[in-house]
Parts: C-alpha cells; structure tokens; sequence
C-alpha cells in the first residue's frame, strides 16, 4: 500500500488522497516501475493543467517513454502503450478474482475529482473520447488515435484488475459476446432462408405450367360434347 507524499499517512485503497493531509501522490509509477525523467518540458502539454509534461522513460522496458504532467501527475501513452506496460508489469495470471473486481468496481469513481467531460489529446488537440478500459475495470480513459490519457491513480487501478484477473475476464466476456452475436446472426440466416423458401414454394404452386393449362381445355371441350350428346 503506498504512502502519502506529505505526512507519509496509509493512503486508501485505489486512491491517490490522503485521507488525512488531503495531498495528492504519485501512485502509478512510484513503487511500481523505476523510472528517470529524460526531459522536464515536452513539446506536449497536459490536457488539463496546460502545462508542459515530462519525458520519463521506465528502466525496466527499453525505449519506452510516456509523458507525465508534474502537477496532476496525469499520463499520456502513445498508441500500444499502455497495453504494453500493463503487459510487462503483470502476467503469469490464471485465474479470475470476481470478488476483488467486484470491491474495485464499488470504489470506481470515488477518487476522481475530474468531472465527466472531454479533453484535447496533447498531439493533435481535438476532442478525445472516453472510452471504458475493459469489462468491469472502473476505469474509462480518455482515447484518441494519438494515444490514451489516463488521470493521476487509474493506472495502478489498471494493474490491480489486471492482477485480480480482469483481463481474463475482459476476453471472456468479449468471446461470449462474439459467440452470441454469431448464435444471434445465423438464427436470422436461417429465419431469412425459411421465409424465402416459403415464398418460392407458394409462388410455384400458384404457377401452372402450359401442359397443365392445355389439359384443362381439352378435358373442358371432351366434358361439353358429352354432356351435348345426352341433352
């Protein structure tokens, strides 16, 4: 459990606040990866405070640089990276914590002092989305095709599901939900090839063919001489 920056209090669980100073800290990359500030002011700038960010690169993963804003310790990744450090940070995961995914999901939200709204990308400055990270993660990142913003405590929360076994739970839920969908989409194949042989069968039967049409005349004409011969 990380510690407050300040007064060195416990601070609560999936929370970068002190519960008792009331100071923010740095809770993604202290304790978890080493890391050296490469440049202190990026080209970048953060999507919330404006202000330059800084160029880290983890020691553990070479050539991996994201940006940090030292103020709101916010992170910016470039496209895949995120993935990629969640990848290399937790692995070896067999199995599925549904328990300790449930309390994360409980306690989702109550740390973030950012209200619900859009914010530029720092490459390319238009509007990111917002996006939910996986199934049952609690946390929704702001997406561009530039890269991924995450806000200062969503990363570690990204690890812990990861270590509880959300990412298995992720593509468990992806591949049920392709598998429905697939279920979903031949029942309307098949509906559709009913309907459409039910159509050709009536309008077959409702056809009748020249040989059917000349033995209906001719048994017309043999049934009118018979019946003249006996008037």
């Amino acid at each position: 459990m990380p510690n407050c920056k300040t007064c060195a209090a416990p601070l609560p669980p999936y929370s970068s606040r002190c519960e008792y100073c009331g100071a923010k800290s740095d809770v993604d990359l202290k304790g978890i990866q080493e890391y050296t500030i490469t440049q202190a002011y990026s080209q970048r700038h953060c999507p919330l405070c404006s202000l330059p960010m800084e160029s880290i690169t983890l020691n553990e993963i070479p050539g991996f640089t994201i940006e940090r804003c030292p103020k709101c310790m916010g992170l910016f990744f470039d496209p895949e990276e995120l993935n990629a450090l969640l990848d290399a940070s937790v692995n070896q995961v067999y199995s599925i914590n549904l328990r300790k995914i449930w309390e994360m999901n409980q306690m989702a939200g109550q740390d973030n002092e950012r209200t619900a709204v859009y914010i530029q990308c720092p490459v390319c400055k238009g509007l990111m989305n917002r996006v939910n990270f996986g199934a049952r993660s609690g946390v929704v990142i702001d997406k561009c095709i530039h890269g991924i913003w995450l806000d200062n405590g969503e990363l570690r929360k990204l690890l812990e599901w990861r270590k509880a076994g959300g990412q298995l739970y992720h593509e468990t839920v992806v591949a049920e939900r392709l598998k429905q969908e697939e279920l979903i989409r031949k029942k309307k194949e098949e509906e559709k090839n009913k309907v459409a042989s039910s159509m050709y069968f009536t309008d077959k039967s409702s056809q009748k063919s020249p040989a059917d049409i000349d033995l209906e005349k001719l048994f017309g004409t043999v049934a009118k001489a018979i019946w003249r011969l006996f008037v």
